[in-house]
């Protein structure tokens, strides 16, 4: 995640001069807290946040838990990994459920911070979960903001109760939610109207909304770009309006993430969800402990299998895994398998979701580059339907023309052929290999991974 890779980088620099120690001295913890204390504020974390955290970490860390352990560097990283996780909220905090429906979240926030979109994304999430959601236009003041919301509810299949701009936003807020009770839906998501700033006019207005409609949910969305300020604008509209949870958005975005870290300590309102992206997908819930395995570099497996649980068809990725073991893997299905991988996200925001990755990505010779994506699938759609299903008569005339078709090179076609051709024989190997069950027939198959290159199939990435 973007937000965080600066922070993260540097804070396993610190934690790696750690590890190594067999003992660890009261003046090698405060070497590490100084050092962990600076990575935070550049990080633009609260300062009094930063402060009290680091006490409490060097207060844990220079305890006898550390000194009578044989791995104190390690110790010392799961106490800032269990410090880190209660400083966001330590447990995920869950959306609010009416005991009647429907369940009435109030969107509230600036002008720019990504709220009619973030309406949407929720307004998604649910209905993925099962549920009936309707969502409200409230923003009469936006140019286009009634428009925009009704654009992305027609995209996700979520209908839009609206009344103009020429209608108070607190009565479209009461009518919607008689529409809602009627209809039988079981949410009510209220997309209000932002400013360039916090004044009193905006205040009013949503305390009126709110008094009118007395949401189950108030979540103010927060743009995560622009640092601390995030935390100042929720504290300001936490005192006035009282919010249950905060949105924050564009966390993917070139920012320093510390509102993501800070916002919980300062305000008390727990994030519940994050928005990466301008695509119309799910929000994502804010796990807090995950999150700080990410920060502190360990990955987020949990997150990763979730994406992939929800993504990917498990009876297609069952075929898949059949025609694998038996050698029937053709360009077609290759085709397939990269269709679903890209449903997952970004290749970058899936790498930093692998533990130790943040690390790999780094080094130079590590590259993650979607454009290689395009230009696989070019060339593999420049194929006939019959070359894709047996590679094997791909000679040169052929080659040549997939080349000319896919606007590539021969050499990249050829590559890309004989990558395949190692994946395929590959699983092959593995397959006789496994095929024989245990006992000495399984084990003759390890003779025949001999002859595989060393580095092994790279591709896609060339």
């Amino acid at each position: 995640m973007a937000a965080f890779e600066t922070l993260t980088s540097r804070l396993q620099s610190v934690f790696g001069k750690l590890r190594g120690k067999g003992k660890v001295t009261e003046e090698d913890v405060n070497e590490a807290m100084r050092e962990v204390r600076l990575a935070l504020l550049e990080a633009d974390v609260n300062f009094k946040v930063v402060k009290d955290f680091i006490a409490r970490v060097r207060e844990r860390a220079i305890g006898q838990e550390v000194v009578k352990s044989f791995t104190p560097g390690m110790v010392i990283i799961d106490i800032v990994n269990k410090e880190l996780t209660e400083l966001m909220g330590g447990t995920q905090a869950k959306l609010a459920k009416a005991a009647k429906p429907p369940t009435v979240v109030m969107m509230a926030g600036l002008q720019g911070s990504g709220k009619t979109t973030s309406s949407a994304k929720l307004a998604l999430m649910l209905k993925n979960g099962g549920h009936k959601p309707l969502l409200a236009a409230c923003d009469i003041y936006r140019p286009a903001a009634i428009r925009q919301l009704e654009v992305l509810g027609g995209q996700i299949g979520v209908p839009v109760f609206s009344l103009g701009d020429r209608v108070s936003p607190v009565e479209i807020a009461r009518q919607a939610l008689q529409r809602a009770k009627d209809e039988g839906r079981d949410y009510l998501i209220i997309d209000t109207a932002g400013r360039l700033h916090i004044d009193e006019a905006l205040m009013e207005e949503l305390r009126q909304i709110r008094e009118e409609v007395k949401p189950d949910e108030v979540l103010l969305v927060v743009d995560a770009m622009i640092g601390q300020e995030a935390v100042n604008v929720a504290q300001s509209f936490h005192e006035q309006l009282g919010l249950t949870g905060v949105v924050l958005t564009k966390l993917d975005g070139d920012t320093r993430g510390g509102a993501a870290i800070s916002v919980k300590a300062v305000t008390g309102c727990p994030i519940k969800f994050v928005g990466t992206g301008e695509k119309i997908e799910p929000l994502e819930p804010f796990h807090p402990d995950r999150m700080a395995s990410r920060i502190l570099g360990m990955g987020d497996m949990l997150s990763l299998i979730e994406k992939a649980q929800a993504a990917i068809d498990a009876e297609k990725a069952a075929e898949m895994e059949r025609k694998m073991r038996a050698a029937e893997f053709t360009f077609e299905d290759f085709l397939e398998q990269m269709a679903q991988v890209r449903k997952l996200g970004p290749l970058d925001q899936l790498l930093d979701l692998l533990p130790g990755m943040g690390k790999l990505k780094q080094l130079k010779d590590v590259r993650v580059d979607e454009k290689q994506f395009a230009r696989v699938e070019a060339i593999i759609q420049s194929m006939t339907k019959e070359e894709r299903r047996n590679p094997d008569i791909l000679n040169h005339s052929r080659r040549r023309r997939i080349a000319a078709g896919s606007g590539t090179s021969i050499a990249e076609v050829n590559r890309l052929i004989k990558q395949f051709e190692d994946m395929r024989r590959m699983m092959k190997q593995f397959s006789q290999m496994m095929g024989g069950g245990k006992g000495p027939k399984g084990l003759k198959g390890l003779k025949g991974l001999k002859g595989l290159p060393g580095r092994g199939p790279r591709f896609p990435f060339g």
